[in-house]
């Protein structure tokens, strides 16, 4: 039986609901039914989806709350979604606890980081003090602009069948401290965490880049992630 997969999506000034694309496609491509999630923060509502699902997909966006992780707006903290926060962080904890397997995309890794007691940078630009990659690249989203480590003997290295390879970039927050339970599997050459895994779950993998834009234009990483993503939740 095909998998069914929940897809977080965007909440514009909280009233619209957006979803890219690239995201549904992803999905289907690797085998599974995509099943798009509203953010409501109703306990029982979210239950029923966490009941309904057998994988979570946390998808990109905007900045988050920085207050869930005990810290004021910075300066450069940019448009956040309280709402979709919320949400997020609800039923993150709700699949942890199940061991539904979680693959969370940019903003949705670090939502996934605080969610299980992590925290974040702000802003890497002006909250980290060495030399920075250009973290949001000015090139098309299917483009791999610069490179990541991956740990040798990680699940991530064992799926993508890979340690060194290309990944596209368009943040400007990042994880900070990792979450207990988890380990840090993948970093740029700027020490910006890239990749991370939970030690304690079947699935629950983090990454800082958007494999959702690469696996529709056949980056082969990507569709691997993707592949292994769904497999687990079959």
């Amino acid at each position: 039986m095909e998998p069914i997969i929940g897809i977080t999506t965007n909440l514009r000034d909280e009233q619209m609901i957006s979803l890219h694309q690239d995201n549904v496609t992803s999905i289907l491509q690797s085998g599974g039914v995509p099943f798009v999630l509203p953010n409501v923060l109703q306990t029982e509502k979210i239950e029923k989806m966490v009941e309904a699902i057998d994988g979570l997909l946390v998808t990109g966006g905007g900045d988050i709350d920085p207050t869930l992780f005990g810290e004021e707006p910075h300066p450069e903290l940019r448009e956040i979604s309280p709402l979709r926060d919320r949400f997020e962080m609800e039923i993150i904890q709700a699949c942890l606890d199940k061991d539904i397997p979680i693959l969370a995309l940019c903003r949705g890794c670090q939502m996934l980081n605080i969610a299980a007691g992590g925290d974040m940078y702000q802003d890497i630009y002006t909250q980290k003090t060495n030399q920075l990659l250009q973290h949001q690249q000015r090139a098309p989203r299917s483009h791999g602009s610069h490179y990541i480590e991956v740990n040798e003997g990680s699940k991530l290295a064992k799926i993508v069948e890979s340690t060194r390879y290309k990944v596209n970039s368009f943040h400007h927050q990042a994880v900070r401290s990792m979450a207990e339970g988890f380990k840090v599997v993948g970093t740029a050459s700027d020490g910006v965490i890239e990749a991370f895994e939970s030690e304690r779950h079947s699935f629950v993998i983090g990454v800082e880049w958007h494999p959702e834009n690469m696996a529709i234009a056949e980056d082969v990483y990507s569709k691997r992630l993707f592949n292994a993503f769904v497999k687990a939740a079959q």
